[in-house]
């Protein structure tokens, strides 16, 4: 969508993904917290800023990879819209928050390594509907092209 605020956070997870079904689709949380680092020039070091925790949503297929591939304590890459959350809380106070509905996930691969499987992807259930295609050298794992 054209007027969304989009962000891309980089931290760890803050604990292990959670999954439940809402109105039919999966979706998973988890936590992400975020420390900024900053070069301080009078001592020569760098300081860390306040920890900022944010609130991680995905949805269906992206889901499910988060909640097979994601653990506690990983170093993450999350991409994805802003989205304002208006509840009440027990004392009876409205409360706002901003979550991130995740668009991509991924581990930051400046913390370590990470092995990549691919999803084989669904064929469509109508014979006459489009037929999802596999991309070239999908069922080679270690195959990179020339």
């Amino acid at each position: 969508m054209l007027n969304e605020t989009t962000v891309t956070l980089q931290g760890w997870l803050g604990g292990d993904v959670t999954v439940r079904d809402a109105a039919g689709s999966e979706v998973a949380s988890f936590r992400v917290a975020s420390t900024p680092r900053r070069f301080h020039r009078g001592t020569g070091e760098w300081v860390d800023g306040v920890t900022q925790w944010y609130t991680v949503n995905a949805w269906r297929t992206l889901a499910r990879t988060c909640a097979t591939s994601l653990r506690r304590g990983d170093p993450v890459v999350v991409h994805g819209r802003l989205l304002p959350r208006v509840w009440t809380n027990q004392a009876g106070v409205e409360v706002t928050t901003i979550e991130v509905d995740a668009v991509l996930v991924g581990h930051d691969l400046t913390r370590g390594t990470s092995v990549f499987t691919r999803t084989p992807r669904q064929r469509s259930a109508d014979p006459s509907g489009p037929v999802a295609q596999e991309a070239p050298g999908a069922g080679d794992a270690g195959h990179v092209a020339a």
